[in-house]
């Protein structure tokens, strides 16, 4: 049974940052992909960054280039998200994701998880 539990949200200042973790138990990690997406109120859950399952490869959403690094530790089963210069747009819940199957490019298309966390709030104020 796969589970995900995030960690590490909260209320921080814009130009704040914040790290994200995301544990994950249940399958053998170091095989799969992992996702970050968001949702905010009134909103459609949004890709936010992947990484490939050995961490070789990285993909971001255009609104958070530069600003966010998703990296992984497959020794700990845990892949983070580190959010720097953080915006009010940023507000939401995060989630992390994992496919249901291995190997392949991580995409943006939430449909393609098949795991997911409980999500983290992140709110960032103006």
């Amino acid at each position: 049974q796969v589970q995900l539990v995030e960690s590490g949200g909260g209320l921080v200042q814009a130009g704040g940052s914040l790290r994200l973790s995301c544990a994950a138990s249940g399958r053998t990690f170091s095989s799969y992909n992992m996702g970050w997406f968001r949702q905010a109120p009134g909103k459609e859950r949004e890709f936010v960054a992947a990484i490939t399952s050995s961490g070789g490869t990285t993909y971001y959403a255009d609104s958070v280039k530069g600003r966010f690094t998703v990296s992984r530790d497959n020794a700990k089963n845990t892949v983070y998200l580190q959010m720097n210069s953080l915006r009010p747009e940023d507000t939401g819940v995060y989630y992390c994701g994992q496919p249901w199957g291995q190997g392949g490019r991580p995409t943006g298309r939430s449909r393609e998880y098949g795991y997911w966390g409980q999500g983290t709030q992140v709110t960032v104020s103006s």
